[in-house]
């Protein structure tokens, strides 16, 4: 059922459907480990690594929102609750308890890898069915990988 209907077919609906879904998934979880490690880190590091991480989650929840809205605009019901992030997402669960700065940047490259390796796998899907959420995901993409590219060279340090 659709509260709001897209003028997408309803196949192009349910890949994109999927795409955005998992994307939300994707960000809402890296937000999360991305705070848990924000609040747990420890080392010589700690002040430039402490606010990478606050840039992670203002990325993460940032997109996140455009992705949900993307999604409710086509009628599709974004899902952000709890137990959908945590049975979808694609990222390593954050480590408990305090983390070394090393060992924190280690957990943010893959973390950000992950979340990237799905997102260009999204925008192949969706790229053949609808550019403008294709767009929405080039654009997270770029963003991301940018934060991948920051905490490598922190960690090349």
């Amino acid at each position: 059922m659709y509260a709001v209907k897209s003028t997408l077919p309803d196949t192009t609906l349910k890949v994109v459907g999927e795409a955005l879904q998992g994307a939300l998934v994707d960000l809402v979880d890296l937000s999360l480990v991305a705070k848990q490690t924000h609040w747990n880190i420890l080392g010589p590091r700690f002040r430039s690594v402490h606010l990478q991480l606050d840039d992670v989650v203002a990325t993460a929840r940032s997109h996140a929102d455009t992705v949900a809205e993307r999604a409710a605009a086509l009628g599709i019901s974004p899902d952000g609750r709890a137990a959908t992030v945590a049975q979808g997402s694609g990222i390593a669960n954050a480590p408990e308890g305090w983390q070394q700065d090393g060992a924190a940047i280690h957990g943010m490259v893959a973390a950000l890898g992950a979340v990237i390796t799905r997102m260009r796998e999204r925008m192949d899907s969706v790229g053949e069915v609808d550019a403008v959420s294709q767009d929405v995901l080039i654009q997270l993409t770029k963003d991301l990988e940018k934060h991948h590219w920051m905490f490598q060279a922190e960690d090349a340090a």
